[in-house]
């Protein structure tokens, strides 16, 4: 029995998850993960790393984050309390959607995740104060690899639900696009 539903979005690769919540008097059950189930949908690398963020204030941004090959990796978010606005940006070499993006809400009550493919740039702006995610990685982090674009970058162009209210330096120092970047080869 499937406990996910899966659907695509605009950038291909990219997908959103919902869980399936059992319910009873107690509370529920959802899962989290299925290698099985999430193998049929072409996602073959094993979880090599598990990251918890907690953002404090509603209105930060984090991002847009991203590893290069042969570092890239598959990220599986979720929201665990509170609610975010999840957003990544297709960042493949040659791809149809190249620099395009898709926002969408993840929080503790919509039981949604985000499946981001290799070759994505990850972020995300706090909806709610006290804002937790679970990151599921195909890769261990490198820092090497890191790479990033700027969250606001007037290229990119996205459409953040709230006026930014904190970014770290780190982000904040991220270039925007210009002419020379090409993308990644995922």
């Amino acid at each position: 029995m499937n406990r996910f539903t899966i659907t695509a979005t605009p950038l291909a690769g990219l997908m959103v998850i919902e869980r399936q919540r059992l319910t009873d008097a107690r509370g529920f059950l959802a899962r989290m993960f299925c290698a099985e189930e999430f193998a049929a949908i072409g996602c073959q690398r094993p979880i090599a790393q598990i990251n918890h963020t907690f953002t404090l204030r509603r209105g930060t941004i984090r991002g847009m984050h991203f590893q290069y090959p042969p570092q890239a990796e598959m990220k599986l978010i979720s929201c665990l309390r509170g609610e975010v606005w999840d957003v990544a940006v297709d960042i493949r070499l040659g791809s149809p959607t190249f620099l395009q993006w898709y926002g969408t809400p993840l929080s503790a009550g919509n039981c949604l995740a985000l499946m981001l493919p290799e070759g994505f740039a990850h972020g995300f702006q706090a909806l709610t104060d006290d804002a937790e995610l679970l990151y599921c990685h195909s890769n261990v982090y490198h820092p090497e690899a890191e790479g990033g674009l700027h969250p606001l970058d007037p290229d990119l162009a996205i459409d953040w639900p709230l006026p930014p209210s904190e970014m770290s330096e780190r982000d904040m120092s991220h270039p925007f696009i210009h002419s020379g970047f090409k993308g990644v080869r995922p």
